[in-house]
């Protein structure tokens, strides 16, 4: 693990280098994957590294635990709540609609979900212009085979440093580069409504995915829904669909 941490500082030092920029930003929500990110740009960038950490509806709770990854991997931070960006805006897009009799509520939910995600990508980029850093995405490689992010969302970035970790890969790496523990045992969730929980919006579990991926045999039932997944967000992984040249 030590050799796959040194090997991904090189690779985001020459990332940035190719890119002809300054360094690298994460927006730290508090959970493992930006935990460990927020390590390894400190540890590629100690002078050029940022985490931001972006509130919008949010527990409490997971701002405590962003502020425990800052303290612990030394990254220099910005806190931007976007609750009320988020509120003006979705209630202007739901009066909008409401207004033209065309308001679907039963998309709310996740349409609220992912409009946190993007502003949330909307503020990074801004933040990373300001200081001409890249910005680095936190998916491992469970919520990138099954699509486990909102597109142009947390999707939206410019390096996936983890994307080849499974969770467990994950979490190794977080014991390794010194994760505080309350992050490491923390139940997954993207904290994007009360009680929400990777695992059970998925329908499956990050070690089975895991033992997916590592070709491994796993019920018929959890086979079904991970392929199911993948087919599903295979558009989430491509640049925009484009026609041939007429």
């Amino acid at each position: 693990m030590k050799q796959k941490i040194e090997q991904l500082v090189n690779w985001l030092q020459e990332q940035v280098k190719g890119a002809g920029l300054n360094g690298a930003i994460v927006g730290i929500s508090g959970g493992i994957d930006s935990a460990v990110v927020a390590y390894l740009i400190k540890k590629a960038f100690p002078n050029d590294s940022m985490g931001v950490i972006m509130p919008c509806k949010s527990n409490p709770k997971d701002q405590e635990d962003a502020m425990l990854v800052v303290e612990g991997s030394g990254i220099k931070a910005l806190t931007i709540d976007l609750t009320e960006s988020h509120q003006l805006l979705f209630s202007q897009i739901q009066d909008q609609l409401k207004g033209i009799g065309e308001l679907n509520e039963k998309s709310l939910t996740l349409g609220d979900a992912n409009l946190r995600a993007r502003l949330r990508m909307s503020t990074l980029y801004t933040v990373a212009n300001n200081y001409g850093y890249l910005v680095i995405g936190t998916d491992n490689a469970a919520e990138w085979y099954t699509g486990y992010f909102t597109k142009y969302g947390d999707g939206g970035v410019d390096l996936v440093p983890l994307v080849h970790l499974t969770k467990g890969e994950v979490r190794e790496m977080a014991e390794e580069l010194g994760v505080p523990e309350p992050i490491i045992t923390k139940s997954p969730s993207a904290g994007l409504w009360e009680g929400q929980t990777d695992e059970n919006e998925m329908g499956t579990t990050y070690d089975t995915i895991d033992r997916y991926l590592n070709g491994e045999e796993i019920p018929e039932k959890d086979r079904e829904i991970i392929e199911r997944l993948h087919r599903r967000s295979e558009h989430k992984r491509n640049l925009a669909a484009h026609p041939p040249k007429f």
